[in-house]
């Protein structure tokens, strides 16, 4: 560790992301990303003449990605904070909406991104425990005095928790902020959008890079009202004003608006979850009910290391959390057809050793 290191930033917890192993070609179901290409119009959006505008800087307000958000969710520009991925956003609503005198709470069992802002930031942070069974109860939260963030789906477990008990959460307390990162949620959970309207003490974070197909163009964005937008813009302008590339700004656009491609790709993803829990539960595993592009499912007879290891050597990657309670499970991506067929058989072939 470098002598120079302050003390705060040796005191962080850095977010440890997915393997991207280059040794040898493998299927990677570890990092959540979608199997199929980004739609045929953001390839048509990102022409020769728009690459050679790369050396003017982007439109900081990302006006035509705003629009087709805002036109999507039937909401204000105002309503609107397109972001580096959905990663910057939630590090902006950290600094924006914790701090001195307001502390943050999430689950025991969820993304670790938000430790780690946590750290960044030096704040008063409370994980409260998901239940025996994974999942999150909002009676939990109910007296907590700051800042509550809940993923929904959360991650790593898939399990999602109804738009009607995210309501009473808002409800609790409108003097609190409720951060619910929809990462996942176009693959089965109910969104909280429709909500915005009414709650101003809502914000959503979503991202392009599961559904939509753009994990390498980093497009997240947050939707909530006027007054929580403008105060992220707050963070923003102090940070980078140019967040997102000319590029992700025209793709994030033009995938917004195929909405026949992202459908048609959700769908795909749902139903291949099914055969794969399926295939997996007649294989004797058991897994977690899942409204996301993932698995979270475990193997009486070898550990979550054992199976990540083996799949490994294997050339299939999967994601293995050496945490409390979760060290048994592997999370698996929900990749194509093919590629969830080759693990079948991969597990077939090793639970039959």
């Amino acid at each position: 560790m470098s002598r120079f290191l302050s003390p705060e930033a040796a005191r962080l917890a850095p977010y440890t992301p997915g393997e991207q192993p280059q040794d040898q070609p493998y299927i990677k179901l570890n990092t959540n990303e979608s199997p199929f290409l980004p739609s045929p119009q953001v390839v048509e959006a990102l022409s020769r003449e728009e690459v050679e505008k790369l050396y003017l800087y982007s439109d900081p307000t990302c006006a035509h990605l705003v629009g087709a958000l805002a036109r999507r969710y039937k909401l204000q520009p105002e309503n609107v904070l397109p972001a580096n991925g959905s990663d910057e956003v939630l590090a902006f609503a950290f600094r924006a909406f914790c701090g001195q005198g307001r502390p943050v709470a999430y689950p025991d069992i969820t993304y670790s991104f938000y430790r780690s802002q946590a750290a960044l930031f030096g704040l008063d942070a409370r994980m409260i425990p998901l239940r025996e069974d994974f999942t999150l109860h909002v009676e939990d939260y109910l007296d907590f005095p700051g800042t509550i963030v809940i993923a929904n789906p959360n991650a790593p477990t898939g399990i999602a928790v109804p738009r009607s008990h995210i309501q009473h959460l808002l409800e609790a307390d409108p003097d609190r902020v409720v951060i619910v990162d929809e990462a996942y949620v176009d693959f089965g959970a109910e969104s909280c959008v429709p909500l915005i309207p009414r709650y101003d003490n809502l914000l959503v974070t979503q991202t392009m890079s599961k559904s939509r197909s753009l994990a390498g163009g980093r497009v997240g964005y947050a939707l909530g009202s006027g007054e929580l937008i403008a105060a992220l813009n707050r963070v923003k302008y102090s940070f980078n004003p140019y967040n997102v590339n000319r590029l992700s700004i025209l793709a994030g656009a033009a995938a917004v608006e195929d909405d026949e491609y992202f459908q048609a790709c959700t769908a795909a993803i749902r139903e291949t979850r099914t055969r794969t829990v399926a295939a997996l539960e007649t294989l004797g595993f058991s897994a977690l009910p899942s409204s996301a592009n993932f698995v979270f499912a475990r193997h009486g007879r070898l550990s979550g290391r054992e199976l990540y290891e083996t799949l490994k050597e294997n050339g299939i990657l999967v994601r293995w959390f050496d945490a409390d309670r979760i060290r048994d499970f592997i999370r698996i991506t929900i990749g194509s057809r093919a590629q969830m067929a080759a693990l079948v058989e991969q597990l077939t072939h090793l639970l039959e050793v």
